[in-house]
């Protein structure tokens, strides 16, 4: 078959004659001769002929580096390439020899690691079969979060990998924190404009090219949405151990639109006892007034609501030593004294640095300047909404514990359990997860294993599949302390048990017998069942804590394909990367 018989005429940017023309041309061609005219298009590009390409390749965890590379595309359309962005999930990492113009958006997970659906990619670039790339242009933005060692670690290494391949770097990493907004403007208007120096699109594309601004969202990151909160449940019964919420957000007239398998970010405020403590502690006065990024506020306003009081990192305590100059800080702060920096960093809070390393004297705005803006937080939405249009439900777990002799509170869980009521608002916006979906076949088998709030994006799965409809068998595993009083959302599992839509339930309460159980424990008792659902091309979900309880379910994933499968622990592994590879196995971990 000719390689041109598969092009469709109604999806190819050619007109129906200019397609035939070239099915005329390229017919019965010899491999040397297709290399030549290759070649000819190359040079056309090269030499300004035609649209140049760009491909912004991202790997994203939260969906941030994906935002980021739609608006970098964008922006590049704007001046007249050709661009895209690819997701390293879908690409080989043979092809980036072909790839002549490269932006890479990558962030950071956990301790330094690439994220979830980067992870193959990110090894085989590592590895000795990586091309080399001498006619590569390309720049790097990494994202990350200062609070960890690791700070932009996936930054840092593509970047360092690729001009080890022989790539061209033609503008400077940037490393952003979770306050990026600032850092990726810069990044991607200078990549771009050297990029255009170097490699300049027609004239006659570039300023006929729409402008990146056409089509402004409302509510977003940048401007999120004041919600109100119609509802607070709590679902935990009484004498438990745990404090875990339900809330509904109204979205009614905001434009907001959210997916199944999407956040909501929550923008919090600092709890008052929190601030007061710091303002007391520095001896400033509240209503002292400072400046951020140009903006004016009070001091308590900006510690209230603005900034981040309660992360310290390596950067944080190198700032306040800046106006310290405290011996035993800088100590800390050696770098060949790791260790003792990640003790002290482990449970404590900038009051803590501010009572054990006390400033002489302090102004209000030195204060603020060594603290990193509010982040937003993520959860995992927990509703559909074609069940409940114009709401969003979060399921959240709230944070309290006594460290280093104080009294510890998640900043916004507590937030959203004591500081706001119902009737209040809270400034929100939807966070997309585009890999995080049900099986697009309603007639697909699908398996969630959600303990603790990780409950909560299966809870709209079920939603929404009831909604349309879907066929496909859905099999719940739910893990939590006690039965009588941590059994979120109880009724309405054992509704759809019931009424035959969920079609299994296996639950692992871990107090309620001597020897804990946890829900690897129950997927190992179904062993069987649960390779045979595999086998019939059922979905493998897995939303919850990342460092202990996602890494168990997958080794017990490992063991029953093992087992059930009479595979060796090679196929195993390679059984389990094809289900990635499929997008049968996702994980929503945090």
């Amino acid at each position: 078959m000719s390689s041109t018989d598969s092009v469709d005429p109604q999806t190819a940017p050619l007109a129906p004659e200019q397609v035939a023309s070239l099915k005329s041309l390229l017919e019965g061609l010899h491999a040397d001769q297709l290399l030549w005219i290759e070649g000819y298009i190359n040079n056309l590009r090269s030499t300004g002929g035609v649209n140049p390409e760009l491909t912004v390749l991202y790997g994203t965890e939260s969906g941030n580096s994906e935002n980021l590379a739609d608006l970098t595309v964008k922006a590049a359309k704007s001046k007249g390439y050709i661009a895209k962005a690819v997701n390293m999930a879908d690409i080989k990492v043979a092809k980036l020899k072909d790839i002549q113009n490269l932006f890479v958006i990558v962030s950071t997970w956990g301790e330094g690691d690439p994220p979830e659906t980067a992870t193959d990619f990110y090894e085989a670039f590592m590895g000795d079969q990586a091309p080399k790339l001498p006619n590569t242009r390309y720049s790097v933005l990494g994202l990350g979060d200062t609070s960890y060692e690791e700070f932009c670690k996936m930054g840092i290494d593509f970047d360092a990998r690729l001009e080890g391949l022989g790539a061209k770097r033609i503008y400077n990493r940037v490393d952003c924190d979770v306050d990026y907004d600032d850092d990726f403007a810069k990044w991607h208007k200078g990549a771009l404009g050297v990029l255009e120096a170097e490699v300049k699109p027609p004239a006659s594309v570039a300023t006929a090219a729409p402008s990146v601004a056409a089509a402004p969202v409302k509510y977003s990151r940048k401007n999120p949405y004041p919600s109100e909160l119609t509802e607070r449940v709590m679902l935990n019964g009484e004498g438990s151990a745990k404090e875990t919420i339900h809330l509904e957000f109204n979205l009614e007239g905001s434009g907001l639109e959210y997916e199944t398998g999407d956040a909501l970010a929550v923008v919090p405020h600092n709890a008052e006892d929190v601030v007061n403590a710091i303002i007391e502690k520095t001896k400033l006065v509240a209503e002292a007034p400072v400046r951020i990024k140009e903006q004016e506020y009070t001091l308590k306003e900006a510690l209230t609501s603005h900034l981040d009081v309660t992360t310290i990192s390596l950067p944080v305590l190198k700032r306040y030593n800046e106006i310290v100059k405290d011996k035993k800080l800088e100590a800390i702060l050696d770098p060949a004294r790791k260790t003792d920096l990640q003790t002290y960093l482990h449970g404590r809070e900038i009051i803590d640095v501010l009572n054990d390393f006390p400033a002489k004297e302090i102004t209000a705005n030195a204060l603020v300047s060594i603290m990193r803006k509010l982040p937003p937080r993520l959860y995992s939405i927990a509703s559909s909404p074609k069940t409940h249009p114009g709401e969003v439900h979060l399921t959240v777990g709230v944070v309290r514990y006594d460290t280093h002799g104080r009294q510890r509170k998640g900043v916004c869980s507590t937030y959203l359990s004591d500081r706001i009521a119902e009737g209040d608002k809270a400034d929100v916006f939807v966070a997309a997860n585009k890999h995080f979906k049900i099986p697009a076949d309603n007639d697909a088998p699908m398996i969630m294993v959600g303990p603790g709030t990780g409950i909560a994006p299966f809870r709209a799965f079920v939603q929404e599949r009831k909604a349309i409809g879907a066929k496909g068998q859905n099999w719940l595993f739910f893990g939590d302390q006690h039965y009588l009083t941590d059994f979120l959302y109880q009724t309405e599992w054992q509704d759809y048990l019931a009424d035959g839509f969920l079609t299994k339930l296996d639950v692992a309460f871990s107090r309620d017998q001597e020897e804990k159980v946890y829900v690897q424990d129950r997927m190992r008792e179904n062993s069987a069942e649960l390779y045979e659902w595999l086998e019939k091309g059922a979905s493998f979900y897995v939303c919850g804590d990342a460092s202990r309880m996602a890494t168990d379910v997958d080794l017990a994933l490992h063991e029953i394909i093992e087992k059930e499968g009479g595979k060796s622990n090679e196929e195993a592994a390679t059984y389990v990367k094809k289900l990635k590879t499929d997008k049968r196995y996702l994980r929503d971990v945090y």
